[in-house]
């Protein structure tokens, strides 16, 4: 691969899906890029970069970004985000959504599906609070392939194995084969749309709950503060960002302010300057072209 072709494919990404690869991580492009290339029946990666400058590869240019799109993901991950929700902001919000009894919650960038399920599950786990109740969890990712793995509900043994408490495994999966599939009641509690988080997103509407993890990291700091400002349209007054743990809204915007003693969680904020910080004025491109994450 010339340094051309991986500049070429560095600007492809991040206008594509925001990911912002340094100058050192040739390396990681060609570990995902090359049996990619080989898979479609190119010899390697200037190949590819040709067929895909030649015009008419939308398909191999959304190859492209989801093979270099990081999926990690795992049942409760982290823990103590779930702890915060089942403990602190699901007494909050139930007092406070009294009147109207119906909650939602946007699971962005969810790749497989462990995270909106696993919100699914602490939710299933609250049904005595909950009866009656209108519960809506939205999921929505960048890659096609991994919302229909998603949909499926379907996880191999090793899945299931991280971070799953074997008594939810017991009471909300069936073993089909050597895999295991989430029942039907708890797939059905989680609705899936493509979306890619540097596009608008007004259309998916307002929510209680957003969690946003692990995907804000690979972005610059412009990317993550236009972000931020369009996670903060979409959360009411109330609501409760959830970021991931390397993850914080310090120094890019004053949208949101932490929530007090919950680390990782966040609240509109109501006294802000209407500005991002730390960083040039918005991006003045968000126009991406492909489907999302």
């Amino acid at each position: 691969m010339t340094p051309s072709d991986y500049e070429y494919l560095r600007k492809l990404l991040k206008e594509r899906s925001g990911l912002d690869l340094s100058a050192d991580k040739q390396y990681l492009v060609e570990s995902r890029l090359v049996p990619l290339a080989r898979r479609v029946g190119l010899t390697d990666i200037p190949e590819l970069v040709r067929k895909i400058k030649g015009g008419g590869a939308d398909a191999l240019t959304t190859e492209v970004v989801e093979a270099m799109t990081t999926n990690e993901t795992f049942f409760f991950r982290d823990k103590i985000p779930f702890d915060h929700m089942r403990e602190t902001v699901l007494p909050a919000l139930t007092q406070a959504r009294a009147n109207r009894r119906a909650l939602r919650i946007w699971s962005a960038a969810c790749s497989t599906g462990q995270e909106p399920y696993s919100i699914a599950m602490l939710l299933k786990e609250a049904d005595k609070v909950l009866a009656g109740w209108r519960t809506e969890i939205v999921a929505t990712d960048l890659s096609q392939s991994v919302l229909e793995k998603s949909k499926a509900g379907l996880f191999s043994q090793f899945e299931v194995q991280r971070g799953l408490p074997i008594q939810m495994l017991i009471k909300h999966f069936v073993q089909v084969g050597e895999l295991w599939q989430l029942n039907a009641d708890i797939r059905g509690m989680v609705q899936h749309r493509q979306l890619n988080l540097l596009q608008d997103f007004s259309q998916l509407g307002s929510f209680d709950v957003i969690f946003c993890r692990n995907v804000l990291i690979y972005f610059d700091q412009d990317t993550k503060a236009a972000i931020f400002e369009r996670l903060a349209k979409q959360l009411e007054p109330d609501g409760v960002l959830v970021l991931g743990a390397a993850e914080s809204v310090v120094g890019i915007t004053d949208a949101f302010k932490p929530y007090p003693e919950k680390r990782g969680l966040y609240r509109p904020n109501p006294g802000r300057t209407g500005r991002p910080l730390g960083g040039s004025a918005m991006p003045q491109t968000l126009k991406v072209v492909a489907s999302a994450r």
